[in-house]
């Protein structure tokens, strides 16, 4: 069952309302004592449904929960989708090409929305495993970049990361500074694909 809401992060976009939406267990209703490790997606509006997806195709993660149940809970929040407000969301870091000009990244204010308010949020709402070793985050392409930079610098918050074609391309040095810098657990666990 996927459920869907109206965000808001005033940093990144002011008072414009952004799609969340969450994916709860089947036996969700029916086990009023179960709790769920939580994994976090972006671009929330890939995530579920074509309808809902930039170009009619999604990650049909709905259908694929139904015909793999699992004990987890997705929860996905849509990006800005004005001009490059993507890139600027998503880039951990602020870099200048020739395909996008200057972006000024802030990521940075996005995972400090999603550490400090959504995760909070869901955790008080939801029957979720709050801690540690029970919270992933994913992402494909600027998603991926992001999830990569969650996974690593904000290791103390998510063990497991997911991290789909990241973008490490907008600026390959500042990635490799931002993982050698960070703190990470000898138990994380990242997956990175790349094509």
């Amino acid at each position: 069952m996927v459920k869907k809401w109206n965000v808001t992060i005033p940093k990144l976009s002011g008072d414009t309302p952004r799609r969340a939406y969450i994916w709860l267990p089947e036996d969700y209703e029916e086990n009023p004592d179960k709790r769920y490790p939580v994994m976090y997606m972006f671009d929330g509006h890939n995530v579920f449904f074509d309808e809902d997806a930039t170009f009619g195709k999604s990650w049909g993660m709905a259908k694929y929960m139904e015909e793999n149940p699992r004990d987890l809970i997705i929860v996905a929040v849509e990006c800005n989708h004005e001009g490059n407000r993507r890139l600027v969301e998503y880039a951990p870091m602020t870099y200048t090409n020739s395909e996008h000009g200057h972006i000024k990244g802030k990521g940075s204010v996005m995972m400090n929305w999603m550490v400090k308010e959504l995760k909070p949020y869901i955790d008080e709402t939801y029957r979720t495993l709050p801690d540690r070793k029970n919270t992933i985050i994913a992402g494909s392409s600027m998603g991926g970049l992001i999830a990569l930079y969650g996974v690593t610098v904000y290791n103390h918050i998510f063990q497991r990361g997911a991290c789909l074609s990241p973008s490490l391309w907008v600026a390959p040095g500042k990635v490799l500074e931002f993982v050698a810098r960070a703190h990470i657990r000898r138990d994380t666990q990242v997956y990175m694909d790349y094509c």
